[in-house]
Formats: structure tokens, C-alpha cells, sequence
């Protein structure tokens, strides 16, 4: 997309920097220091905490990261895209399972290269990517999730919330499963209270719940997993409407600032939307992303943030027909040959009687 290809040539100078001392590998991210001694950057020793390992990561590495350890910076979460990610992990028709892509992706690796039959995610010899460890490129850097080091070395996921709870609940990933994320900085040295005065500075936490009323960060969730986390219907409905009114882009929340908005403005009637039924969902989305499609891209949508600054697109579907572009495979039923993500969503929920 547009804002993460100018987000990857920026992070070429990154990828660059790090190719000469090697990017950091789960070796290297495991030892704060040689025993005994005083890790050279970290500006403390805590190396008796359970978070230790990830004490002395520096802005730009590729974190070596347990999913059980990482703390989450929201407190809700769509719970349908998650359910969709489920579904096509777990009733999908790809020759490929999907889940191996979008491990390899969150990796910093593109996309699955080869999977043997019976591959799990909790067996990383059992597939492989298409980049090996080391080879990443700009591109595949850009699209990894992000952590920023907390104090005494507790990771804060700042992107990647549905996307590693999607990986803890299927049945072959968990908490124990590992993927790396890359560090937008390390405030380890900081006491709490100006940590999170840094990260709602560079508005790296999210402190409203699933309906819109603000929290405190003692009320954040401890750790991944749909148990952790609230159901923000708008933010689950807001998934199925990318790239047919607004494209994504790496404004952390972006798609919370859009639920707030039709949670508080209410631009059009929301109807049958996350009910159990493909034609009432699909009508929904097509008349939310059309309201956001019609707003001039100066409106301010939410926190001061634009239509513009929260890429709403200058045509709906992107100009293309309504049985085609993407709201044309999102209307594809499970029967398809290739469900759209929508129907994946509701099959899962059908399979596993969930309202």
C-alpha cells in the first residue's frame, strides 16, 4: 500500500544497518549479556526478570519473541476478524494452509515456501519461508508486527493484536509459539508512568474499550488471546471493509479511530452487521464504506485524524464494479471455490455455534 512502500524505502536505511552486524537473531535477543557482566546498552540489570531476554533490543531488530510474553497495548479486539483468520486456518480450501503465510509474513519472511503434510506452526521445521532468517528486504521488514520494550523488559505489541491471538488460538500455535516482531524502541529504562506517557505520546496505546469509553493502562490485557480482550463489533466489521472505503495503512489503530467514528457519528444505520447472515453483513459493509468513501478527505474522523490520514479511498471499491475488486471476493459464499473472508468468518462461527 501506499504509505507501507514509503515506509519500507525508510526502513531500507534500517535493514542496511543491521545487515552489517547481522539482524537480531533469537540467539542474539536471548543474551542481554555475557554472565556476570553489565549489558553495554540497556542502562540497568535486571536480568533476574522473567522478560529479561528482551531487555537490550535496539530500535530496528527483528525480536526472537514467545507470544505468552508479549503485552498488548488495546483492550479489544474485532473479534470477527480473528474468527475469520480461524476459519480459513481451520476450514480453509488454500493448497497452502493460509496460517503458514501469514506466520512467514509476521516473521519478516513474505509468504510460505514449502510445507510438509502434516505441518504445524508449533514446528518450524516442519515448513519453511520464502526468505531465510537474515534475507529479509525492506518490504518484508515493513510488514512485520511491532513491539516497544517496557520497563524491566516486558514487550508491548503495538500492531499484530488479532494477528498473534489469531496464532495463540489455533489449535497447532498457542502461547508458546514463537514469531519475531520488530522494535519501534526500547524504553526499558523508563519508570512506568513516563513509559506510558511516551507511549501515549506517540499514540502507541489504545485506552478506549470495545464501546468507546476511555480505560487506564491498568486495565489493559496481561496477554494475547480472545479471553484477554473485549468485542468491538465496529473495529470486527471495519476488517471487512479494507480496501473497498479505506486502505490500510501504519497509523497504530487506525481502524479504531474509524469505529469510533460510526460508533459516535453513526453515518448510516448498521442493520443486520456481525449477525450470522452473508447478505445482511455484506450490506453493511458496502453502506459503511460508501459513507466513508463520500466524506471530503478533510473531515476530521477522530483524535484530529482526517479521512485523509486514515487513507479513505476516492472511490468506492476502488472504482471497480460491485461483483468485482474486493468487495466482489468478499461477497463470495463458503461454498465458493474461494470464500471470500467474510463467509469464513460467519462459517467459523457457525461450526463453533458462536453468536
Amino acid at each position: 500500500m501506499r504509505t507501507r512502500a514509503k515506509f519500507g524505502r525508510f526502513l531500507a536505511v534500517v535493514v542496511a544497518a543491521a545487515a552489517g552486524a547481522g539482524l537480531m537473531s533469537s540467539a542474539a535477543a536471548a543474551a542481554p549479556g555475557a554472565p556476570g557482566s553489565r549489558p553495554a546498552f540497556c542502562g540497568h540489570d535486571h536480568r533476574s526478570r522473567p522478560s529479561a531476554g528482551y531487555l537490550c533490543a535496539e530500535t530496528g531488530d527483528l525480536l526472537d519473541v514467545r507470544i505468552g510474553d508479549v503485552r498488548p497495548t488495546q483492550p479489544s479486539l474485532g473479534y470477527d476478524e480473528v474468527y475469520s483468520k480461524l476459519g480459513r486456518y481451520t476450514l480453509g480450501k488454500d493448497t497452502v494452509d493460509k496460517k503458514f503465510d501469514d506466520w512467514c509474513e509476521a516473521d519478516g519472511r513474505i509468504a510460505a515456501a514449502s510445507v510438509s503434510p502434516g505441518a504445524r506452526l508449533d514446528d518450524p521445521s516442519s515448513f519453511t519461508c520464502r526468505l531465510a532468517v537474515g534475507a529479509e528486504t525492506p518490504d518484508s521488514v515493513a510488514a512485520m508486527k511491532t513491539v516497544v520494550i517496557g520497563p524491566c523488559g516486558e514487550p508491548f505489541l503495538t500492531d499484530g493484536h488479532h494477528t498473534l491471538t489469531s496464532f495463540a488460538e489455533t489449535p497447532d500455535g498457542g502461547l508458546n509459539l514463537h514469531v519475531r516482531l520488530r522494535v519501534l524502541a526500547n524504553y526499558s529504562t523508563l519508570t512506568r508512568r513516563d513509559f506510558w506517557a511516551r507511549m501515549q505520546e506517540h499514540k502507541w496505546v489504545w485506552l478506549r474499550d470495545a464501546d468507546g469509553n476511555p480505560i487506564t493502562v491498568n486495565k489493559l490485557p496481561k496477554s494475547v488471546g480472545l479471553a484477554h480482550f473485549g468485542d468491538d463489533r465496529f473495529r470486527g466489521l471495519l476488517y471487512f471493509g479494507r480496501d473497498i472505503g479505506y486502505a490500510q495503512n501504519d497509523l497504530p489503530f487506525q481502524e479504531f479511530y474509524w469505529g469510533d467514528w460510526l460508533r459516535d457519528a453513526k453515518p448510516v444505520a448498521l442493520g443486520t452487521g456481525n449477525s450470522g447472515d452473508l447478505v445482511g453483513y455484506l450490506a453493511t459493509v458496502k453502506s459503511v464504506t460508501q459513507a466513508m468513501v463520500a466524506l471530503p478527505k478533510d473531515t476530521v474522523v477522530d483524535s484530529g485524524f482526517t479521512a485523509a490520514d486514515l487513507d479513505a479511498l476516492g472511490a468506492w471499491n476502488d472504482g471497480a464494479a460491485e461483483a468485482k475488486g474486493e468487495f466482489g471476493k468478499l461477497s463470495k459464499p463458503y461454498t465458493d471455490a474461494k470464500p471470500g473472508k467474510l463467509a469464513y468468518a460467519l462459517e467459523y462461527k457457525k461450526v463453533h455455534g458462536l453468536g
